[in-house]
């Protein structure tokens, strides 16, 4: 007779091609899944996040049970509940007397290293399998950075295109014949810009039982929990999938970088929780993408534009967030280290565009990247907020963030706090940008047009204030003179002004009347 193992999944696993899920004896194993109050609250954890998740999971073990697969779940309010995954594997191994324990990677540096510390713990052995849903294992990520002096994702995504076949031709030219069609990306809000219909999933027993669990196990939670539109199972987030790819993929491309007042969502995918989640599979979602390009039902530009963002950027920022941690969340390149506005959690502000993200982050646990990027981002990076504040409310208020992706996107893309490592140059950007590419500035209490006095757009002076204090840093980058040569044609009158603005900006801020 073989031996018995205790599987192990976690939340963000809910994937049935795992190696934890395939390699399992019906018979002999048994799968362990726990909700714990340790990794709802780590962070303060957006509701609808916590609701999609345990929602997910509680659909997922059903799913296990149908196909005969013994499941011992432990759903919060069990009254044996340790509140801690340790707790329950520990708990787990006592009363079934496993032979082994068996869990998949998990995608954070705190959990991989709390079950490497459980291994010394339990009485025996514990395998952690690699996660095999990501299409660059680790070594094959080390093996592309090798000696590089900078690991930028144009060449790696390049890489992984060849690699899949994803958007080549027969003879190993990219489709079109260029790899990379974001140039072509980044039109301005037309005035007929407005988001498709999206679909939405009856709320089953499972799932009116989580709300409620929710609503009253965190009834000071952050963010608005109902209407809740999640899929909550692989065969409702393939769906939401298909209706991407037929209905709003083909306008993708043009518009991914605009913004609208009362749009949260415009035609981007909302399938990042999904995927990050384990219910679809980043291959699966890439060639149903290239696909509709090859049928002709939508445009390359949309098709690549989309692709990138999983096939490149995602597999990217995984490999450098497991080649450069623990010490990846420390860097603060630029030495910020303001405190988090609280306007960040209640969302009142008088500046437009940031009260518009906020919403839309606090209703639907989701803000799209270019509002996370040049908004959010934006402001804090200008602002000098500090990194790891910035950091931890980006993994607490997103249905999609995990620290493996939301942790090198904040402090490398956002706040360039990794000084450079992911982005050439620091993602920063006045009022003009905001305006050019949004209607957020349409009633403002600021104007974008204005840099000094009381109607003055708080990115204009913090914009040359940030660089000012930076020059030494980045007027030695090739991709900035311009910066600093529009600067010095300012005169030392214009400058003294608008470094005196950025300081009336951030007392405003930190007294909340910003």
């Amino acid at each position: 007779m073989g031996e018995s193992i205790l599987r192990v999944v976690l939340g963000d696993q809910l994937s049935i091609r795992l190696e934890v899920i395939t390699g399992a004896d019906r018979a002999r194993d048994t799968i362990l899944m726990a909700e714990v109050m340790a990794e709802a609250t780590y962070v303060r954890h957006h509701v609808k996040k916590i609701a999609f998740l345990f929602s997910a999971m509680r659909h997922y073990a059903e799913a296990l049970r149908r196909a005969g697969f013994r499941v011992r779940y432990v759903k919060l309010e069990d009254s044996e509940n340790s509140q801690s995954l340790d707790g329950e594997i520990q708990r787990a191994v006592a009363e079934l007397s496993p032979d082994r324990v068996m869990i998949t990677e998990p995608g954070e540096w705190r959990l991989r290293e709390g079950f490497e510390a459980l291994r010394l713990a339990l009485p025996v052995p514990l395998d952690i399998l690699p996660d095999t849903r990501f299409l660059c294992s680790h070594d094959q990520f080390s093996e592309w950075a090798g000696a590089r002096d900078g690991l930028r994702m144009e060449y790696f995504y390049r890489e992984m295109r060849r690699r899949h076949g994803i958007l080549m031709e027969t003879d190993g030219r990219p489709c079109g014949g260029r790899w990379n069609f974001d140039a072509e990306n980044r039109k301005p809000p037309s005035k007929e810009l407005r988001a498709p219909p999206r679909i939405s999933f009856r709320k089953d027993a499972l799932t009116l039982e989580v709300l409620d669990l929710v609503r009253r196990r965190f009834p000071d939670g952050y963010g608005r929990l109902e209407p809740f539109h999640f899929a909550v199972t692989r065969q409702q987030a393939r769906r939401e999938m298909a209706h991407f790819i037929t209905h709003i993929l083909p306008a993708f491309g043009d518009h991914q970088d605009a913004m609208l007042n009362g749009e949260p969502y415009l035609n981007h995918s909302l399938l990042s929780a999904y995927i990050n989640a384990g219910l679809l599979y980043p291959l699966e979602v890439c060639q149903a993408s290239e696909a509709a390009y090859r049928r002709g039902q939508a445009p390359l530009n949309a098709a690549e534009g989309f692709i990138r963002q999983i096939l490149g950027w995602r597999e990217y920022i995984r490999g450098v967030y497991w080649r450069f941690m623990p010490d990846y969340l420390t860097r603060n390149a630029l030495n910020a280290h303001a405190a988090l506005p609280w306007f960040y959690w209640s969302g009142e502000t008088r500046m437009a565009c940031l009260r518009e993200a906020l919403r839309h982050t606090h209703d639907h646990a989701y803000s799209h990247h270019i509002q996370r990027l040049m908004l959010t981002g934006n402001f804090a990076l200008l602002a000098g907020i500090d990194p790891k504040a910035v950091h931890e409310w980006y993994l607490a208020v997103y249905a999609d963030a995990y620290e493996w992706v939301e942790a090198p996107n904040t402090l490398g893309m956002a706040l360039h706090a990794d000084g450079g490592l992911l982005a050439s140059k620091p993602y920063a950007a006045s009022g003009n940008y905001i305006r050019r590419m949004s209607n957020f500035c349409d009633g403002c209490a600021y104007d974008p047009a204005v840099s000094v006095g009381e109607a003055a757009c708080p990115f204009n002076a913090l914009y040359w204030d940030f660089m000012a204090r930076h020059r030494e840093r980045f007027s030695r980058n090739a991709r900035m003179p311009y910066v600093y040569a529009t600067w010095d044609r300012m005169g030392a009158e214009k400058q003294t002004a608008l470094r005196e603005q950025a300081q009336r900006h951030m007392a405003a801020m930190q007294t909340g009347r910003l």
